[in-house]
């Protein structure tokens, strides 16, 4: 979810994905109430864009998958290039996973790593995967489902064993109320590896409600916090999109330099303590 326009999953019931097929665009899908839609990136030949109801959601490169776009994917990225060797396989986690942007980032910068997708709509993956092919040799489980509920399923049976969990959940513009609580940061951080990592997107308003309060959820789960973002937002309040990124380790906390030298630029990588005491409604 981009603002302003704001054990395995397969022992859980999941099934693999490999879709090879050329990409296609101009197609639709219906969700529910809402219209999902792939278009052509006007300005990149390679690349695409997924819509849901207007609004862009995620933005692909065909051509070059290890390009990012949306300024929170791209600070995910660059957590991603960091936490671990670089180029060495990891086991993600993604809950909500659009068009898969990340997921794509993965097999293109640490080839042969094994993901998982959990998302509501599992005729949505069918839908882009159909249209926008995954990377040769993505290994790639789908649990279609609500995260509330799917979760604490793999939890049961992958318990700690991902270096990364992304948490991307959005209904439209809002997190639904029972995906923002400490209980729910309680059953993801169930996923992650001793000193792996969790990282939330947060999509926001001026004042920053919601992060403030994923930030007590978060924390609540996982003590060691970062808020990573465009300066605007991160130290000033601005609405648009921010990152929190957990784990259980202090570890996390040596990733600030490389975080913070690779932007975008303007940006701010704080504690949870340094953000709390920084920001304007302190």
């Amino acid at each position: 979810m981009n603002s302003p326009t704001p054990g395995s999953a397969a022992a859980a019931g999941g099934h693999a994905v490999d879709r090879t097929a050329g990409p296609t665009a101009g197609r639709t899908l219906r969700l529910g109430g809402a219209r999902a839609e792939i278009r052509r990136d006007p300005f990149v030949a390679s690349a695409f864009v997924l819509a849901i109801d207007g609004a862009d959601q995620s933005h692909v490169d065909l051509g070059d998958p290890g390009s990012l776009f949306f300024d929170y994917v791209r600070r995910i990225g660059a957590v991603i290039d960091r936490f671990r060797m670089p180029g060495r396989p990891i086991t993600a986690v993604h809950l909500g996973a659009g068009a898969l942007t990340l997921v794509r980032y993965v097999q293109a910068t640490r080839p042969d790593s094994t993901q998982h997708v959990v998302e509501l709509h599992g005729e949505l993956i069918d839908f882009v995967t159909d249209h926008l092919p995954l990377p040769a040799g993505t290994r790639l489980t789908v649990q279609a489902g609500d995260a509330a509920l799917e979760v604490p399923r793999l939890a049961d049976t992958s318990r700690g064993e991902a270096d990364l969990v992304v948490s991307d959940l959005y209904r439209g513009i809002v997190t639904p109320p029972a995906l923002r609580t400490a209980d729910f940061y309680t059953g993801v951080a169930g996923l992650v590896a001793p000193d792996g990592v969790l990282a939330v997107n947060v999509a926001d308003d001026e004042g920053l409600p919601m992060t403030r309060e994923l930030l007590h959820a978060v924390s609540a789960a996982l003590p060691h916090v970062l808020v990573l973002g465009p300066a605007s937002v991160v130290t000033s309040g601005r609405a648009g999109n921010s990152v929190l990124l957990a784990s259980a380790s202090p570890g996390l906390f040596d990733l600030v330099p490389g975080l913070a030298a690779a932007g975008p630029h303007p940006g701010s990588v704080l504690t949870a303590a340094e953000f709390t005491a920084r920001a304007p409604w302190a």
